[in-house]
C-alpha cells in the first residue's frame, strides 16, 4: 500500500489536531480525551458549519448502522457525560425480531439503556444533509470499561494488542455491490424478484456503463470523499448492475470506521437517485457473488516501514509476513462464521465464481482465499479475500488481525502457496459450508475464545444460532416451485 496524501475529513480542528498528534506519537487514532474540556472548541465548530441537528448512532453485530437524531441541547449534554442508548440493538436481527437466547439482553434485563460515548474523533457534516453533524457511538458498561459484544470495541482492542507488540496495521476495504432501479417500496412489493438492474448485461470496467449514469456515479464518489470515506477507485464488475468501489486504506481504526459506514452511505446516496443497493453475497446464481475483500500490512509504530517487506527472502516476504498468513491459513476455517456471517455468505464460495473454497494463499492468484500483492515496501501486502460484501468490517477487519498476530506470535509457517488453480489443488483445508457448520466450529474453537473474548464469541454465535434457526424454519421459494405442483 503506497503512501499517498490523505484526503480531507470535515471534522472540527481541534478534534482533528489532537486525533493526528496521537496517531503520530502512539501509532494509530484514538477517540479524543477529556471530551468534558473541549466543549467551546466543539460548540465553535458546530457554529461555523450552520449545525442545527445532530446524528449519533453505531454499528451493530449485523453490520447496521442504527441511530438517531438528536437536539443540539442533548448532543453538547452527551458529548460531556455520555448519553443512553437501548440495548436492544444486541438483542435483536437484521429484522428488528426478539433474539430468544441472548444474554446480554433480553426479556430478562428489561432491554434497558447501556451507557455510550460519543466519539468526537468521529465527527462529519453529512453532505446531502449540510446542517446535520454525524458521530460514532462506543458502548461501554456502567463502570465504564468496554462493553464486550460491541464489534468497534473488539477492532479497538485488536487495534491495540497490534501496538502493544509494535505493529501499526494500515488496512483497507473494498466492495463489490448491486445497483437495481427499486426503492424499498417496490422491492417488496416485487417480493425481492425479476428487479430492474441499473445496467443491462456482463460489462466489467465499462467505460460506456460509468460514463451513462455519470450523475449517480460522481454523486457516489463525490458523497462518499465529502463524508471522508476516500474513495480511491470505481468501476463496474461482471454482471448487470454491478460495481466495485475500493476505499483507501488508513490506519485500521479509519479503515475500518470508513468501511463500517460505506454500505449505508451508498444506500442513502442511491435513494435520492430512484437506486437501491444491495450488499448480498451472492444475489443470482448464475453470477459471481459481491467481495469484500480487505487489504492488509503491519508497519513499524512509526509509519515508516512496512514490515512485510524484506527484499533479501524469497518474493520479498518476510518472515513476519509468512508467519501472519500461517496463523490466518491455520485459524481460517474455525472462524469463518465471522467472515461469512449470514446464511448465504456460503452460496458465494463455489468454485470458478472468484469466492475461496479452501483456506489457501498464492502470489497473486485471485482464486485463493489470501493473494499476496506487490514486491516493494510501499505496495507490499495481502489481499484477504474470504471476507465478502456481507461483512460487519468492523468483525471481518479485527478477525482476521487477531489470526495473522496468533501466527506471528507462534511462528506459524503457513503451507506452500498455491500455484495454478486453488479450486484444483490437493490437500488443502476446505471451508464450511453452510453457516450451521461455521457456527459450531466457531463455538468450540478456543483460540477464538482467547483471541477475541468469551464474552464477544458467546454473544455472536448465539446471534447466529439464531439466524440459522430461522432459515431452518423457512420455506423457501427453491422448495415451493420444486415441490408444490409435482410431489
Amino acid at each position: 500500500m503506497a503512501s499517498r496524501p490523505k484526503a480531507k475529513v470535515l471534522t472540527h480542528p481541534a478534534m482533528a489536531r489532537r486525533a493526528r498528534a496521537k496517531e503520530r506519537s502512539e501509532g494509530g487514532p484514538r477517540a479524543v480525551p477529556g471530551q468534558q474540556g473541549d466543549m467551546d472548541s466543539l460548540r465553535r465548530w458546530m457554529d461555523e458549519k450552520g449545525v442545527r441537528k445532530v446524528k449519533v448512532g453505531a454499528i451493530d453485530m449485523d453490520g447496521v448502522w442504527r441511530g438517531k437524531y438528536i437536539s443540539l441541547e442533548k448532543f453538547y449534554s452527551a458529548a460531556k457525560s455520555g448519553l443512553g442508548f437501548c440495548d436492544v440493538v444486541f438483542g435483536w436481527d437484521l429484522g428488528d425480531e426478539l433474539l430468544d437466547n441472548t444474554k446480554v439482553t433480553g426479556w430478562h434485563t428489561g432491554y434497558p439503556d447501556t451507557p455510550a460515548k460519543v466519539d468526537l474523533s468521529t465527527a462529519r457534516i453529512i453532505p446531502w444533509e449540510p446542517d446535520t453533524a454525524a458521530f460514532l457511538l462506543d458502548f461501554v458498561n456502567p463502570d465504564g470499561t468496554p462493553f464486550e459484544a460491541s464489534p468497534r470495541q473488539l477492532l479497538q482492542k485488536m487495534g491495540q494488542r497490534a501496538r502493544k507488540l509494535g505493529f501499526l496495521p494500515r488496512f483497507g476495504a473494498e466492495y463489490e455491490f448491486f445497483l437495481f432501479k427499486e426503492s424499498p417500496q417496490s422491492l417488496h412489493e416485487k417480493g425481492f424478484k425479476n428487479l430492474t438492474p441499473l445496467t443491462p448485461g456482463m460489462f466489467g470496467y465499462s467505460w460506456l456503463r460509468t460514463s451513462m449514469n455519470a450523475p449517480l456515479v460522481h454523486a457516489l464518489i463525490d458523497g462518499c470523499n465529502a463524508y471522508g470515506l476516500n474513495i480511491e477507485g470505481f468501476h463496474t464488475e461482471t454482471g448487470p448492475g454491478v460495481f466495485e468501489a475500493a476505499i483507501r486504506y488508513d490506519t485500521l481504526e479509519l479503515a475500518a470506521d470508513r468501511a463500517a459506514l460505506f454500505k449505508t452511505v451508498v444506500k442513502e446516496i442511491c435513494a435520492k437517485h430512484g437506486v437501491s443497493a444491495c450488499f448480498m453475497a451472492k444475489v443470482d446464481p448464475k453470477l459471481p457473488g459481491c467481495s469484500g475483500h480487505v487489504h492488509q500490512s503491519l508497519w513499524n509504530l512509526k509509519g515508516e516501514e512496512n514490515l512485510f517487506h524484506d527484499p533479501s527472502q524469497k518474493h520479498g516476504m518476510s518472515k513476519l509476513m509468512r508467519h501472519y498468513i500461517g496463523g490466518q491459513v491455520a485459524l481460517m476455517p474455525e472462524l469463518t462464521a465471522l467472515y461469512w456471517p449470514t446464511i448465504n455468505s456460503y452460496k458465494r464460495s463455489v468454485e470458478n465464481t472468484w469466492a475461496p473454497t479452501t483456506a489457501t494463499w498464492g502470489l497473486e492468484n485471485r482464486t485463493c482465499a489470501i493473494r499476496v500483492i506487490g514486491d516493494s515496501g510501499k505496495s507490499m501486502r495481502i489481499e484477504y479475500r474470504q471476507l465478502g460484501a456481507d461483512m460487519n468490517a468492523y468483525i471481518g477487519m479485527a478477525v482476521s488481525l487477531a489470526a495473522g498476530l496468533w501466527g506471528i506470535e507462534n511462528e506459524i509457517e503457513p503451507p506452500a502457496p498455491v500455484l495454478s488453480n486453488a479450486y484444483e489443488a490437493k490437500n488443502t483445508q476446505p471451508l464450511p459450508r453452510t453457516l450451521k457448520d461455521a457456527v459450531a466450529l466457531l463455538k468450540n474453537s478456543e483460540r477464538a475464545r482467547e483471541l477475541l473474548g468469551d464474552g464477544f464469541v458467546d454473544h455472536f454465535v448465539r446471534t447466529r444460532e439464531w439466524e440459522v434457526r430461522q432459515f431452518e424454519r423457512a420455506v423457501t421459494s427453491w422448495e415451493l416451485e420444486r415441490y408444490l405442483e409435482l410431489i
